[in-house]
């Protein structure tokens, strides 16, 4: 028997929809108040970082800031900040599955938040002491992304662990690429669809089919380290 409601996994992911667009106060607030947190940096170079217990913890990763690119109507209309609200609920759910979680600002601003926690030296160096990170951060259904984190063996072992899930191309660049500097990183589909619109929209089966998945590989599978070759070409992002 499932072990997990999906009403309430549904349910959650409302409640982070809900936050106000325009302040990712509400969200810092709640992953501060973790047992553990550490809340680092001003808005929006700012992170909170919640550090896990499993010997063979990854980290997760989500950012709190939303945008949307069409100005917002007299009628009130806007996008609905399921890019990046709808991982940042991910992390939520799994935030007592003993891996780490790393919820950053100012991604949409050129990962601020991200930039910032890698030069915390004493951060950036436990954050690379994991196995490897999983973002959840990507549109559409079955994706996923290592851009240039990832090494043959890490992308054919995320192909593996999420049956059905496909890696389009490398290009662009996201928190993740900022982070991983001695381990690999991937980012996955959460079911969003026209970002930074007045038109974007989520599919919550897609989003929870994520979820679910992630829960299999993640909690019940021993993890180990993929490594990030030295040698290999970074895309840093100021």
């Amino acid at each position: 028997m499932n072990k997990y409601d999906q009403n309430n996994d549904i349910k959650t992911l409302r409640e982070f929809l809900s936050y106000p667009l325009n302040s990712t106060d509400g969200i810092f607030e709640r992953f501060s108040a973790l047992p553990g947190a550490k809340k680092m940096g001003t808005a929006p170079a700012r992170f909170v970082y919640v550090p896990g217990y499993k010997p063979d913890a990854a980290v997760l990763v989500a950012h709190a800031d939303t945008v949307w690119t069409i100005a917002q109507s007299r009628s009130g209309v806007t996008g609905i900040g399921a890019d990046d609200r709808a991982g940042c609920a991910i992390l939520w759910l799994l935030r007592d599955s003993g891996h780490s979680l790393l919820i950053t600002d100012g991604e949409e601003r050129g990962c601020l938040g991200a930039s910032y926690a890698s030069r915390c030296i004493d951060i950036d160096n436990e954050l690379n002491a994991h196995t490897f990170m999983v973002e959840f951060d990507r549109r559409g259904a079955n994706d996923f992304k290592c851009y240039d984190v990832g090494t043959p063996e890490f992308r054919s072992y995320v192909a593996d662990m999420m049956p059905g899930y496909t890696e389009p191309d490398r290009s662009s660049c996201t928190d993740i690429c900022v982070l991983c500097k001695d381990i690999c990183g991937v980012n996955l589909s959460i079911g969003y669809y026209n970002e930074h619109t007045t038109s974007e929209r989520i599919e919550e089966d897609e989003w929870h089919a994520t979820l679910t998945a992630a829960r299999k590989w993640l909690l019940d599978t021993e993890l180990k380290r993929f490594e990030l070759k030295k040698n290999q070409l970074r895309h840093y992002v100021a």
